[in-house]
């Protein structure tokens, strides 16, 4: 008789995986976590991390589409609050998903060291279309509503929320680039600001309101990772 898959051992089994991995990404890094590693962290065989991923890239893009989930279920109350104009759910969106890193920055430092190696260009280019999948609809949807109460111009929503997205981004690959300049002290604050508040900028002149109105980074999150 054939056995039989639960899936929620299978999914549990899985995520212990992605929590070793997590935990050791954080605390000694991505290249020098080994297969080894994880094993031991997870008590598993090496035929069970085979039964789930191929690679440890594959590992390590499985562990980047959990937290891009994770950080969308984390805002998807700031969408479907009816209460909310456009403009307030565009700014508390993007707010929100900032606080989230910043909450996990060490495990978001370390990952920031992944993405600047060529090895991970792939997982890199991975993760940017997994971004568009999950925020495209939402960002859509506020582009519409935005349009409906009068406040956004550009047409269609779903292209729109497509350009806007790349620009954001365009933005926080900038951002990464900036904490390590900033790090080593070849870059102000002030050129930390202004470069971030361009990409602000566009986006509003892509959606077509008030310069000033759309801040991509509040000054809590600019802070915490900048000074």
């Amino acid at each position: 008789m054939a056995r039989t898959l639960d899936p929620v051992a299978h999914a549990g089994r899985r995520d212990e995986f992605l929590d070793a991995a997590q935990a050791l990404i954080q605390t000694s890094g991505y290249e020098q976590m080994t297969i080894q590693d994880i094993l031991d962290r997870a008590e598993a065989s090496r035929g069970a991390f085979y039964h789930y991923f191929d690679s440890k890239a594959a590992l390590l893009e499985a562990l980047v589409e959990r937290l891009v989930s994770q950080a969308m279920a984390a805002v998807t109350p700031i969408v479907a609050n009816a209460g909310l104009t456009a403009t307030e759910k565009f700014t508390r969106l993007f707010a929100s998903i900032g606080r989230w890193k910043t909450e996990r920055r060490e495990l978001m430092l370390a990952l920031l060291r992944v993405w600047y190696s060529d090895d991970n260009a792939v997982v890199r280019e991975k993760q940017r279309q997994l971004t568009l999948t999950y925020l495209a609809p939402p960002v859509a949807g506020i582009i519409e509503q935005g349009r409906a109460e009068g406040v956004f111009t550009a047409s269609p929503a779903s292209d729109t929320a497509r350009v806007v997205l790349t620009l954001l981004y365009g933005a926080s690959e900038t951002a990464g680039q900036l904490f390590f300049a900033r790090q080593a002290r070849t870059v102000t604050f002030e050129t930390v600001e202004a470069q971030l508040g361009a990409y602000a900028v566009a986006v509003e002149r892509v959606l077509g309101v008030t310069e000033g109105s759309l801040p991509i980074v509040d000054d809590e999150t600019l802070h915490a990772w900048f000074e």
